[in-house]
């Protein structure tokens, strides 16, 4: 695409629509080739396979991962985030070898992987772990690391770049190896704020994150309805973090969006933007009202239908 063509609605829906593993690696494989065409994607393949079979309960000792919120479709949203911001980031002029694209793939893929529980330790969803999620995790690829027979030094590069997506650990305190390590922490945890907050069905999904954190008995919500009141703060709060110890680095994706479809535009702000309007839209309607204003996907039965869930 080029010229003054613009992408049409359904093709920038498209950009969201991250469900499917197999299409999801099929456009991460389409944008990485453009980095370089010569890319080995073995090991990031083979992490992108156990870490979707470990979402489905097949990995060896472990359960499925049952959290409503932090499943495998938000891990994949955050995925090729990543991805496209990676590449927006090359496209800007900085170097990124083939080791920095495997790092930071696996470190999207695996960074809630601490949500999993082995199997006959399983206790409710795996939510109640959502203050410690990010050291599980952290411990978890340190193990597998060791199993995979990972490259020397690749854990202690992987696990900063976990760590920089935990909301409660200080990214000013994370020991990165360097500037550009710390510019692929920023990436990683930039991919997990935008990857999820543009999900056209995030302000739905809010239900779901509602129980999790009530599972987990985290964070000062009255009801479903004060957490969303409360999101348009963590919008804000979320923007002073991405402007600030970030960045800016999420203006990059407009780089990526420029190189693949022709136009300067960030979808991903757009539709971030678009879906706090929509929530402000929302919480100025009376409570009764809330849920039936969000419509996509059937996402509010089926959070209706979760235990624990009152509206």
């Amino acid at each position: 695409m080029g010229g003054n063509e613009f992408p049409a609605a359904d093709e920038i829906n498209a950009l969201f629509a991250n469900d499917d593993p197999d299409e999801v690696w099929r456009k991460a494989e389409a944008i990485v080739r453009r980095i370089n065409p010569d890319y080995d994607f073995s090991r990031a393949r083979a992490v992108f396979d156990d870490v979707k079979v470990l979402f489905c309960g097949d990995y060896p000792g472990y359960a499925p991962v049952r959290t409503p919120y932090h499943n495998q479709a938000h891990t994949l949203h955050v995925f090729m985030c990543a991805v496209r911001l990676m590449h927006g980031v090359h496209v800007s002029g900085i170097s990124m070898s083939d080791e920095d694209v495997t790092l930071v793939m696996m470190a999207a893929l695996m960074h809630d992987i601490g949500y999993a529980q082995a199997r006959g330790e399983e206790s409710g969803t795996g939510a109640q772990h959502t203050p410690c999620h990010v050291s599980r995790g952290i411990a978890f690829m340190h193990c597998y690391a060791a199993e995979r027979g990972f490259p020397a030094g690749w854990g202690q590069r992987l696990e900063p770049l976990i760590r920089s997506t935990d909301p409660g650990y200080p990214f000013a305190q994370i020991p990165f190896a360097d500037e550009h390590a710390r510019l692929l922490g920023q990436l990683v945890a930039t991919a997990d704020l935008v990857g999820q907050m543009a999900d056209r069905t995030y302000l739905e999904k809010l239900l779901f994150l509602y129980l999790e954190f009530k599972e987990a008995n985290f964070g000062n919500y009255r009801n479903v309805h004060d957490m969303l009141r409360q999101t348009r703060r963590f919008y804000e709060i979320t923007k002073e973090k991405l402007d600030g110890v970030f960045q800016g680095l999420y203006a990059r994706l407009s780089d990526h969006f420029m190189e693949t479809m022709g136009v300067a535009n960030n979808y991903y702000l757009e539709s971030i933007e678009k879906n706090i309007a929509y929530l402000d839209e929302v919480t100025r309607h009376e409570e009764a009202e809330h849920l039936e204003m969000l419509k996509r996907a059937g996402i509010v039965d089926k959070a209706r239908a979760l235990p624990g869930f009152q509206s």
